[in-house]
């Protein structure tokens, strides 16, 4: 209890003056008072026990430094996050930098498991960053992360220039020949067209992907797998070299970042162009290309956002797309050892996602067109319901000349056309062919932008019926009606919130969309269209004087 207590050092030298021993003595975990102290972060009871060890020889000093099964303090640091002190250990004792657990990973590899250990409040996202800045106990909260994070930075640095485990990755060179048709002469290709069954081999592999996954070893490949930008960084700065190594199954560390889909880390790489030229071109030992990769999707893949079945397929062609730009053009039509070319692996492996993403694309338009039509019905029924009446003789409204009637007109003018646009952009996503194409940007396209105008709609219908209830207390309404307008503002403001995740989930359509946007607006301004008189002019100018033609 004393190891793992903050306040309770002074009870413990008085126990290890009367009793020595208990320095030696095991719980059953197996762990000494010093591994309990490390585990649960108590840095004055490490630095009591740490000296007391250090009378010891080195050999001895391993029995409290290491359990049983091989982990050592430096291990159970790592894993409990306890950064800071992960990093004095390492410096006191060097040696177990080197000194792998039950299997077979040292405490570089286990911090390169650990992407949660560099994640700055910046990359939070804007809500998860405002949240943490509301209360004194948060704000606390913000400068312990933030210290763990430097302390991670500096404990990788330490690690990554001692532990060279990054070396157990091969380094010979792979297959980089494009088989271009199924006629190779490959005996597997083969085997499988004279069957008949291009996916006989597609099972086999996964297997043999599952059974292998475990082999690779390298901090390099771990860092990639689990998004450690900074351990990457680290490693590629100190160990340039590393970053031509392959794993266990001849795969690159752009294989493996297109696998995972470590977009930071596929940039990473692609900005170093001596080793990106001799990268793309690689296939690993399935016969697989960069864009082979890209199109199989990984069911062990989670996205950090959950989004819906076409959102993830259309994060799944822009990777395919991405990839494509990149590889070299004769890697397009290249077959693996199934025979397969990318694009036909990619419409094989994700034909199960393209048909959840068509019926929940189909059934969020057709449950947003129901809407978009009552909102429109409604509106469409206030503009012959003048809130205040109309003048019995002349039929003119009597708020006529009130600036609040011109804010209710307005809005319904607004919700009808808005309304009535959405309708026909959620028809146009349920009359779609829902090819693979179509879900690289048309559908969510109009998705993004048919629930904008519908957004708009409620806005508009909001500040209309903010309007009518305006109107109806300066003419001198009861209270009744009006509270009972006030009462229906809830479902729509129910209904704003229940669709806001789905609109935040399209936030990388509609950063496209402003791009897309932003040329086109950039393009009319800078690079004008000459009239037609001014095209034909120059034009004969130019036949008429071919010198200055060619001289141009």
């Amino acid at each position: 209890m004393t190891a793992i207590s903050e306040k309770s050092d002074s009870v413990a030298r008085k126990l290890l003056e009367k009793t020595p021993g208990l320095l030696c003595m095991r719980n059953n975990l197996e762990e000494t008072a010093l591994f309990r102290s490390v585990r649960y972060g108590n840095k004055e009871m490490f630095h009591i026990f740490a000296r007391k060890i250090s009378r010891y020889e080195e050999e001895n000093q391993k029995l409290f430094l290491q359990r049983t099964d091989k982990t050592t303090i430096l291990h159970i640091a790592i894993l409990s996050k306890n950064f800071e002190l992960a990093l004095e250990i390492a410096e006191k004792f060097e040696k177990l930098v080197y000194e792998r657990d039950a299997d077979g990973m040292t405490g570089l590899q286990l911090l390169s498991c650990n992407p949660g250990a560099f994640q700055r409040d910046d990359e939070l996202g804007f809500f998860n960053s405002v949240n943490l800045y509301c209360s004194s106990t948060k704000r606390k909260a913000i400068a312990e992360r933030k210290q763990k994070y430097e302390s991670a930075k500096k404990l990788a640095k330490f690690l990554i220039k001692r532990d060279t485990s990054w070396e157990i990755t091969y380094h010979k060179a792979g297959p980089s020949k494009p088989v271009l048709h199924k006629y190779s002469g490959n005996s597997k290709i083969e085997k499988k067209v004279a069957e008949g069954n291009p996916m006989s081999f597609l099972g086999q592999e996964e297997g043999a992907a599952k059974t292998s996954e475990g082999a690779t070893k390298s901090p390099l490949f771990f860092a990639t797998i689990s998004g450690c930008v900074q351990i990457v960084k680290e490693i590629l700065d100190l160990y340039p070299q590393a970053v031509v190594h392959i794993d266990d199954k001849g795969r690159n560390i752009l294989h493996v970042a297109i696998k995972y889909r470590q977009l930071d880390i596929f940039e990473l790489v692609m900005k170093m162009k001596l080793p990106k030229n001799w990268l793309v071109g690689k296939l690993d030992e399935g016969g697989n290309s960069m864009l082979h990769t890209a199109g199989k999707r990984n069911k062990d893949y989670v996205p950090e956002k959950m989004q819906g079945p076409a959102l993830e397929l259309q994060e799944e062609m822009h990777w395919f797309e991405r990839v494509k730009e990149v590889i070299p053009p004769h890697f397009v039509d290249h077959r693996n050892n199934q025979g397969l070319t990318a694009e036909a692996l990619f419409n094989t492996t994700n034909k199960e996602l393209r048909l959840n993403a068509k019926e929940w694309i189909k059934r969020t338009a057709e449950g947003c067109t129901i809407v978009a039509v009552l909102i429109a019905t409604v509106a469409f029924a206030a503009a012959y319901t003048i809130p205040g009446g109309s003048n019995g003789q002349t039929g003119v409204p009597v708020p006529l000349n009130h600036p609040f009637f011109l804010v209710f007109t307005g809005g319904d003018i607004l919700t009808i056309s808005s309304a009535l646009t959405s309708v026909v952009l959620f028809l146009a996503i349920t009359a779609s062919p829902f090819r693979f194409v179509d879900f690289s940007h048309s559908l969510t396209n109009n998705l993004a932008i048919g629930l904008t105008f519908l957004f708009v709609s409620v806005s508009m219908m909001m500040t209309a019926f903010a309007a009518t209830i305006t109107l109806m207390i300066h003419n001198g309404e009861g209270w009744t009606k009006v509270i009972l307008y006030t009462t229906s503002f809830i479902p729509v403001g129910l209904f704003a919130l229940s669709y806001f995740p789905l609109c935040r989930s399209l936030s990388k359509t509609y950063k496209h969309l402003l791009k897309n946007a932003w040329e086109v607006v950039s393009r009319s301004l800078y690079f004008p269209v000459l009239p037609r008189e001014n095209k034909e002019s120059n034009r004969t100018s130019n036949s008429l004087n071919p010198q200055r033609t060619s001289s141009v």
